[in-house]
């Protein structure tokens, strides 16, 4: 079994660590079991992920993203080509669409981290030694 990471020392590297769908503790353990449910405890270090309440976080996230993603590409389709109504729409809402699955896990990986980082409900908050490297 190898070595567990130590915990991350920013802010920025434990959300990274729960947008990869990893542990936001140690980084190596994964933090779903399925989709969009998450493990009760980290395989690796044992952080209780229980408690949890990502609630509906990760879809506005999720449509934040994509609305901002995609509002370049429809400028661009309208500007510059002579589509109908209905191929802009058969282009936007499937593109939309799978954005938003694609980001949905990685955004509650990373709110889960969030609550971690904080403290917040039933989590341990907890931060990296000086002397840990």
């Amino acid at each position: 079994m190898r070595e567990p990471h130590p915990l991350p020392r920013s802010f920025p590297a434990a959300i990274w660590r729960g947008f990869l769908c990893r542990c936001p503790r140690c980084g190596s353990g994964g933090l779903f079991r399925r989709w969009l449910k998450p493990v009760d405890a980290c395989a690796v270090c044992g952080l209780d992920v229980s408690g949890q309440r990502a609630d509906d976080l990760p879809a506005y996230i999720g449509i934040f993203v994509t609305g901002h993603l995609l509002a370049p590409v429809i400028i661009a389709l309208v500007a510059d080509y002579a589509l109908s109504p209905l191929a802009l729409l058969a282009i936007i809402i499937p593109l939309a669409l799978v954005m938003l699955v694609v980001l949905l896990q990685p955004s509650k990986g990373a709110v889960i981290a969030l609550q971690w980082w904080n403290g917040m409900h039933g989590f341990k908050r907890e931060r990296a030694q000086e002397d840990e490297a």
